[in-house]
């Protein structure tokens, strides 16, 4: 296709996906109470307080948290913020076929293949990151209320505890991708199981300091909740790897894999008989007389 009919199918693509993202929003929108209690009800239910002033006041060894929203124009915001949110997740199926679509043609039979595989095991395992990131969450939010002085009363801001929220979903669920893209390297031919095999002290090292970063409190056991399922799936990853770089060895015989040199023969070798041929003359043969630079010589 020209470069004029390229651009033409890239836009409207993108006006698909985004009339996508655009419809799930508006309709989220009317919804996005329910969506915002969804979001922090595990987190109330672990640093809410049900019980009334009069008991709060006799227990002083319990800790609260009481969701506020700043401003006139916060509600507003807050709304518009979490349906436009729940419209780009919502809405991913289509704007990541318009994406494919456009993609697709430009590629091989073997890269739609791997291409198809992943998307079929990247997007649940997003889901299970996500999934952690969202039964963590409450965890994390007890540890730190307990750290609260007594006799003090903590006060959340709600789009704060959105924006805890959605990052650690994002962050666990791109975490939990790691493992398939080392396999998508490995089925490819970029990166051996033996090497990777090779990384797993530090990848163990860098899978436990990315988890304690990527965790918002220093609770021991949240971090252990994000590194060892990565750690499992890293294992699983360099297993997968191994198994395959053995079925391509074996597919490929005795023959010499791709960052190997063939040995080079430098013995000499009789070249045979050597076959006579018959020359003319160079120059043309005349009665008695042959004819050299202008001149006649006789013979």
């Amino acid at each position: 296709m020209p470069l004029a009919d390229h651009l033409r199918e890239l836009r409207n693509r993108l006006a698909k996906g985004v009339l996508a993202i655009l419809v799930v929003t508006v309709v989220a929108a009317f919804y996005y109470k329910d969506i915002t209690a969804f979001v922090t009800g595990p987190v109330l239910d672990s640093i809410g307080c049900p019980q009334s002033f009069g008991q709060l006041a006799r227990t002083k060894e319990t800790h609260c948290a009481h969701l506020t929203v700043n401003g006139l124009l916060a509600p507003f915001t807050l709304a518009l913020k979490v349906a436009l949110t729940t419209g780009v997740v919502l809405a991913s199926p289509v704007w990541l076929y318009q994406l494919w679509a456009f993609v697709a043609p430009g590629l091989h039979r073997n890269e739609k293949k791997y291409a198809y595989a992943f998307v079929g095991f990247g997007f649940p395992l997003f889901l299970a990151g996500g999934y952690l990131a969202y039964n963590v969450l409450p965890t994390t939010a007890r540890f730190m209320i307990d750290l609260t002085p007594s006799g003090a009363e903590n006060l959340l801001p709600l789009d704060n505890l959105l924006d805890l929220s959605i990052r650690m979903v994002v962050v666990f669920g791109l975490a939990f991708e790691m493992p398939l893209l080392l396999i998508m390297l490995n089925l490819t031919g970029i990166l051996s199981g033996r090497r990777m095999l090779g990384w797993w002290r530090g990848m163990i090292v860098g899978i436990a300091a990315f988890a304690a970063v990527a965790t918002p409190s220093p609770d021991p056991g949240t971090m252990l909740a994000l590194a060892a399922p990565i750690w499992g799936l890293f294992f699983v990853a360099v297993a997968f790897s191994l198994f395959n770089d053995r079925r391509r060895r074996r597919r490929e015989g005795t023959g010499l894999s791709d960052d190997e040199a063939s040995e080079l023969d430098l013995t000499p070798e009789d070249i045979g008989e050597i076959e006579s041929v018959n020359a003319g003359r160079t120059l043309p043969e005349q009665s008695g007389t042959d004819r050299v630079n202008g001149y006649d010589d006789v013979t």
